[in-house]
């Protein structure tokens, strides 16, 4: 079935847990569409696991189009969020629109999601207004990396974990019809979702939230820069990659691959007329 704002919607009200995982590919996108994941997000983590920058900050909206256009190619019934990447909206409300519209009309997706708290809501209601579905993300937001001092937990003091809930009660009466809340006290998160009528995907945010989403390079151990401590490693096929590369390599070395099966054949006869 078909996954959409709908669908998350009523998963909220009848208490089930939605599945979230970030994926930049065709291949990728595919094999978690079969596996039956509710929601890919097309993250800007894309410019650190992919493209290898230190954090998110040089990812461009053409990176964010030309990956989300695998993903929704890969992607039958998973609901596709592609992330609004740093300057793309807090430049001005129109620009938040006309970027938003790109991610939709040339990228394929079906919803986006951008960073921030009170001071989006006037973006999030412009994109919400022009019929394009809104998450918001609030907590620790990548984005704001340099003006938090690093990636640290969110709401921790009475006034911040105050602003948190604000937030999220202000990004819901904007219009966003999911918000992610990351590196937030679990207790804290799982009183926002109460608070809340519409769906919490939490990443290390607890068991509390209303869904989950991960980076599947992490979750799949591929990528070995840094783990947070907020990521289960369901399988290390980091390791698995690199001994069939290593396999491979030697192979090729000993002269052992390509083997008779891997090869084409020609008649003697045809070989026999050449000069």
């Amino acid at each position: 079935m078909k996954n959409t704002t709908a669908t998350f919607k009523k998963a909220k009200e009848e208490k089930q847990k939605i599945t979230m995982l970030t994926a930049y590919d065709y291949s990728f996108a595919k094999l978690m569409d079969e596996a039956g994941i509710n929601s890919i997000l097309v993250g800007d983590s894309v410019g650190m696991v992919c493209l290898g920058y230190e954090d998110t900050l040089p990812v461009t909206m053409e990176d964010m189009i030309h990956h989300t256009k695998a993903v929704a190619r890969g992607a039958k019934n998973a609901l596709v969020v592609a992330d609004m990447p740093f300057m793309s909206y807090q430049t001005s409300v129109y620009d938040a629109v006309v970027n938003a519209g790109r991610l939709i009309k040339e990228g394929g997706a079906q919803a986006v999601k951008l960073e921030g708290g009170f001071e989006v809501t006037e973006q999030i209601k412009a994109i919400v207004d022009a019929s394009i579905p809104v998450v918001a993300h609030i907590g620790l937001t990548p984005q704001s990396v340099n003006s938090f001092g690093g990636f640290k937990v969110q709401g921790k003091s009475e006034a911040a974990a105050q602003k948190l809930l604000d937030e999220a009660r202000a990004v819901e009466k904007a219009g966003a019809f999911a918000v992610v809340m990351e590196c937030v006290p679990a207790k804290l998160a799982a009183k926002i979702t109460e608070e809340l009528s519409i769906p919490t995907i939490g990443i290390g945010a607890g068991a509390g939230c209303d869904g989950q989403v991960l980076v599947y390079q992490d979750m799949l151990g591929l990528f070995s820069d840094f783990t947070p401590k907020f990521v289960k490693q369901f399988a290390n096929v980091g390791e698995i990659v690199k001994g069939a590369f290593e396999g491979y390599i030697r192979e090729v070395q000993e002269g052992t691959f390509p083997a008779q099966e891997h090869t084409f054949k020609i008649d003697d006869e045809v070989l026999d007329k050449l000069y």
